[in-house]
């Protein structure tokens, strides 16, 4: 189970090098259901090895001129104040409940990168910058959640920075993993207050997610991130009915694997229709938007 836990990994590190996120919600269920942590151990070394590979999975952003770096310094201290605050909150809250609540995070998660949502009025350049108190505030509500629950960090950075503060896709993917970094080591230090860690396979998996971020980051310019970013989608709703599965009811989690398989086959294959009632919808909404 090391072996595989490990060999996953490196898909973690995948994620967050050419996503900009996805790690940690990939990472907790892998320590969790695969390596056999308990919730909190398996959250603490989630932040642990999500902060380690998106501060190296920046080096190579940073390298290309995908780093705004205002932004995210500012982002990502505000960030730490609150993921610190939720690390510390978490010894009041059971482990079963934090794994709810982070399958409820991946459920979000998920459905805001299914809608594909696009950023139609960023500098190409990518020297738009967010107003401070945006920054600030937003930083401090993403890292509350971050370290309370060990998710929701790049997923909720990429879309603030893309949509509400004007970035370019790659220069925000770029931007969040500094932003996750400064997250993840202050949620963190509020977990191991309360929360041991086994630091050798925690090494481990950090190496190889570590290792999967430099080959993401290398991909991000090679594959298309509104279709990566929906088929990931797809897969964590999947992750977050085998956690549903464990912690209310194997039922539960099977009805929503069910559900979710459907949809899925559903909009594949509307998307191979032009007579679909669902592209008629779409294409109804994007043209209202555009007007508004």
């Amino acid at each position: 189970m090391i072996a595989l836990t490990v060999a996953l990994a490196v898909l973690v590190g995948v994620t967050l090098g050419l996503l900009g996120g996805g790690g940690s919600i990939l990472t907790v269920p892998l320590l969790a259901y695969v390596a056999g942590m308990d919730a909190k151990e398996a959250i603490a070394t989630s932040l642990l090895v999500v902060g380690v590979t998106s501060a190296v999975g920046a080096i190579s952003h940073a390298r290309a001129g995908r780093v705004q770096w205002r932004t995210g310094i500012l982002f990502g201290l505000a960030g730490m104040v609150g993921a610190y605050a939720g690390g510390l909150l978490s010894r009041f809250v059971p482990g079963s409940i934090l794994l709810l609540a982070f399958a409820a995070m991946m459920i979000a998660t998920a459905i805001a990168m299914l809608r594909g949502r696009k950023n139609k009025t960023a500098a190409s350049d990518g020297t738009h910058s967010m107003p401070v108190g945006k920054i600030l505030l937003d930083g401090v509500v993403v890292g509350l959640v971050t370290g309370l629950v060990g998710a929701g960090g790049g997923f909720l950075v990429v879309p603030a920075l893309a949509l509400l503060g004007g970035l370019p896709m790659p220069v925000a993917v770029g931007t969040s993993l500094i932003v996750i970094a400064m997250k993840s080591f202050a949620g963190l230090g509020g977990y191991l207050s309360t929360v041991q860690i086994d630091w050798r396979l925690a090494a481990m998996v950090t190496a190889a997610a570590v290792v999967g971020s430099l080959i993401g980051g290398r991909l991000t310019s090679m594959v298309d991130p509104d279709s990566l970013r929906k088929g990931f989608g797809w897969f964590v709703l999947i992750m977050s009915s085998v956690i549903l599965a464990q912690e209310i009811h194997p039922l539960v989690g099977i009805a929503a694997a069910v559900l979710t398989l459907v949809a899925a086959g559903t909009t594949f294959a509307c998307s191979r229709s032009t007579h679909c009632p669902l592209q008629r919808l779409g294409r109804r909404t994007e043209a209202a938007t555009s007007a508004a």
